[in-house]
């Protein structure tokens, strides 16, 4: 949602001014507020969170905080993802520049941004970096549950920055919860560590003292960048920060689907498939594996009684599916009935 440019109301919906969270918050309360309640605030009418009232044009109501919660993530995973492409062009663009220059750069570009090619070096940079780091680490994990390896190969790093008082946040997806070894890390970890998921995150992230962050270079991760870099390490902040707050704690259950018969994590399914996304693309994003994606799409189908992959599309925006929730209240699943299937099997 664009930010509101005003010079008495310069926010966007994801940070309302005093005035707009006071108006806003009684709107939703009452159902509805006065235009001239409202008039020293438009910020919310330009921001969409307030619309009249068709009714009584005397009137504006609110737009439901589940819809602008809704808006908000959609926002913020295309932010992301843009985010990602801008920065492959720019790492693209560093190492053409890179070649012109031939050992004409200066000491200070040389170190803004590292490649480091192969595990050992990437190993290397971590440790040092996990030595000088002195109050706070954070990292975006993306996959599904963590293989016990993968917790192992950095628990050295964690258990020295634990010792030394540094703490540690972590952004997984909502399928990492159900490794075991993850919950095991984290009550190793003690209070040092806090862990939050969402069912999406980006590329690999760690960011140490806020002063350099690591990021993958290829695909295999055999290559990264090492980022020392003020405004790009600054902005690799941000975007943490921003899922962040999105992100549901590790030691709080996952929302309610509001759909009887779907789990949160069909509902995430559907919202992809919706988009238009292949199996393979589903299962990246949400960390499973291709094999189980599809089972959770049979199990779907079988629910929303679709018999082809174009009747299921049919049936998730019929169901509400093709987005997050839009009511905090579960509502009953009326699932149509299947040809040939008696109504009440």
């Amino acid at each position: 949602m664009a930010g509101h440019t005003t010079e008495a109301h310069p926010h966007g919906a994801d940070r309302l001014c005093d005035a707009g969270d006071r108006v806003y918050s009684r709107a939703v309360r009452r159902g509805r507020v006065s235009r001239q309640d409202a008039e020293p605030v438009p910020c919310l009418v330009e921001l969409a969170l307030l619309h009249p009232d068709p009714d009584d044009m005397g009137w504006l109501v609110p737009t439901s905080p589940q819809e602008v919660m809704t808006r908000l993530l959609r926002e913020m995973h295309e932010h992301v993802v843009a985010t990602q492409s801008r920065m492959g062009e720019a790492v693209s663009a560093f190492e053409w520049y890179a070649a012109l220059g031939g050992d004409s750069r200066s000491p200070a570009e040389g170190v803004a941004i590292r490649v480091l090619d192969g595990l050992p070096r990437i190993r290397a940079a971590m440790d040092e970096a996990t030595e000088a780091c002195t109050s706070e680490v954070l990292a975006v994990q993306p996959g599904g549950i963590r293989r016990e390896d993968e917790l192992s190969e950095g628990l050295h790093r964690a258990l020295a920055l634990r010792r030394r008082g540094v703490r540690m946040r972590d952004l997984y997806t909502h399928v990492a919860r159900h490794g075991q070894g993850l919950r095991n890390y984290m009550e190793l970890m003690e209070e040092a560590a806090e862990a939050r998921t969402l069912d999406e995150v980006t590329e690999r992230l760690i960011v140490f003292d806020r002063t350099v962050a690591f990021i993958p270079a290829s695909p295999d991760r055999t290559v990264a960048l090492e980022l020392r870099h003020p405004a790009l390490v600054g902005y690799l902040v941000t975007v943490f920060e921003r899922l962040w707050r999105l992100a549901i704690p590790l030691t709080a259950p996952l929302p309610d689907t509001g759909i009887e018969g779907i789990t949160h994590r069909e509902r995430s399914i559907a919202a992809l498939l919706a988009e238009g996304h292949q199996d393979a693309v589903v299962a990246e994003r949400l960390g499973i594996s291709v094999r189980t994606c599809r089972a959770h799409i049979a199990r779907l189908s079988e629910t929303l009684g679709a018999a082809s992959r174009t009747q299921l599309g049919v049936r998730i925006a019929q169901a509400g599916l093709d987005g997050p929730p839009r009511s905090a209240e579960p509502q009953p699943l009326t699932v149509p009935d299947r040809p040939g299937t008696p109504s009440d099997h």
